[in-house]
């Protein structure tokens, strides 16, 4: 697989600064049971790489010591950690939020028929991957028959409440381009996208989050690979917009590997980009030794997805 790494991290992207931390962002591995043609984590069902019990403790701990609000769980699909209950439990305990970033697939999975109730029972937030409100296109990205299951897991979470006004529990839905373009308005999909599945499929959600297609990993492949590489950079370039630096996550998140090593965003632990842009990237257990996170923030070519036209977050738009 061709490798955009030493396409991005010459860049005249501006120089940013973390203002605090705020969330612990735990990637909790590789292994996922699709590999979809966007994934930025090239994640899929052979992958072998789990964050293990001791680095989930730790990462607890560096969360107390520093007041850290929320965690967000990641993969892969998480839920295929076998540690992923006993973490989930744990943080709730000590009054921890908890994000999932589930793909519904997983619920549909031989043995995972627990996910759903699980995360209604410790009030999980969840953020569900559902790239289209359209099958032809889900499935493009994502496999024949992911459409179908993810709707079916939907349906389910709202059953258990996640949704549904007046619950607390809160389900927000994440669009991504089928290719080389940048998500349409928020909003309008938005409205699109709750009024299409819920006369269809009878699904309500709470917010829907657009998230640009980042250059790198698997999707950065086949972006090199269809000769679209500097056409899609020139329309991330042209699309930038000062005013979203304000608000990028890495201002006040830090993204955990599976083996508990720091880095500015999700993105850069892709590539490999240490935290601070510092040479060697600090651990979980440097927190605990009272080490301060630097403020500068290691940027390369690819940040310019977070900041194009409405900007990108795992949150969603920006502006």
């Amino acid at each position: 697989m061709r490798d955009t790494l030493p396409l991005l991290q010459e860049t005249d992207f501006p120089r940013i600064r973390r203002e605090r931390l705020d969330t612990l962002q735990l990637n909790l591995g590789y292994l996922c049971n699709l590999a979809c043609v966007h994934c930025h984590v090239n994640a899929g069902p052979t992958r072998k790489e789990l964050m293990d019990r001791a680095t989930m403790e730790l990462a607890l701990e560096v969360a107390q010591r520093h007041g850290v609000g929320t965690l967000d769980l990641t993969g892969g699909s998480p839920e295929m950690n076998p540690e992923f209950r006993w973490l989930v439990a744990a943080a709730r305990e000590r009054g921890i939020h908890v994000m999932d970033r589930l793909n519904p697939t997983i619920m549909r999975e031989p043995g995972y028929d627990w996910v759903g109730p699980f995360l209604a029972e410790h009030r999980v937030e969840v953020i569900a991957s559902l790239p289209c409100y359209s099958k032809e296109n889900v499935d493009a990205q994502r496999g024949n028959g992911v459409f179908e299951a993810s709707i079916s897991a939907l349906q389910e979470l709202n059953s258990l409440g996640y949704g549904r006004p007046g619950t607390g529990l809160q389900m927000n839905l994440v669009y991504n381009p089928l290719g080389a373009s940048l998500p349409p308005p928020q909003q309008a999909l938005e409205a699109d996208y709750k009024r299409l599945l819920g006369e269809e499929f009878g699904i309500e959600f709470n917010a829907l989050f657009t998230i640009t297609n980042m250059p790198i990993k698997r999707f950065g492949a086949i972006l090199l690979s269809k000769g679209q590489y500097h056409d899609y950079m020139a329309l991330l370039k042209n699309a930038y917009r000062a005013d979203n630096l304000k608000s990028v996550m890495c201002r006040n998140l830090v993204s955990v590997d599976y083996q508990g090593f720091l880095y500015d965003c999700d993105f850069n632990q892709m590539l490999g980009m240490a935290l601070g842009d510092a040479g060697d990237s600090p651990h979980l257990r440097d927190l605990l030794d009272e080490k301060k996170l630097p403020r500068r923030i290691a940027v390369g070519e690819h940040c310019y997805g977070c900041t194009a036209g409405q900007g990108s977050s795992c949150g969603g738009a920006l502006s």
